[in-house]
């Protein structure tokens, strides 16, 4: 009978995990305080997606809403602000990452968009 290898190795330390300049270890595998860049950078990252997440979320549960409404003046209300707030708020988060950009291209300063500590 034939195995198959269905499980595949898990490789905890690889010298450079990081994809910001290699910053979180240092010579030797040994954490450094540049380390909380890769994490507030990961972090964001996730903020991000799960920000977009919840607001097609709420977009749905909007639609539902208005679509079970059946007329009722009150319901109708409630699914508009819920669709209203949605819309909204991806706009915002959009908008943000924009400012940010365009702040960075104006000004010049590429540091704005990226969080460095000194060593």
């Amino acid at each position: 009978m034939r195995s198959f290898n269905l499980i595949k190795p898990a490789f905890a330390q690889i010298k450079s995990w990081s994809n910001i300049n290699s910053k979180c270890v240092h010579e030797g595998d040994v954490a450094t305080i540049q380390g909380f860049e890769c994490v507030f950078y990961n972090i964001l990252q996730v903020i991000m997606y799960i920000a977009g997440l919840v607001f097609f979320a709420m977009l749905i549960n909007g639609g539902f809403k208005y679509i079970f409404a059946s007329g009722d003046p009150k319901k109708m209300a409630s699914a508009s602000s819920t669709l209203s707030l949605s819309i909204v708020g991806i706009i915002g988060v959009i908008a943000s990452y924009f400012i940010i950009q365009l702040i960075a291209h104006f000004t010049g300063i590429e540091a704005i968009k990226t969080l460095n500590i000194p060593s």
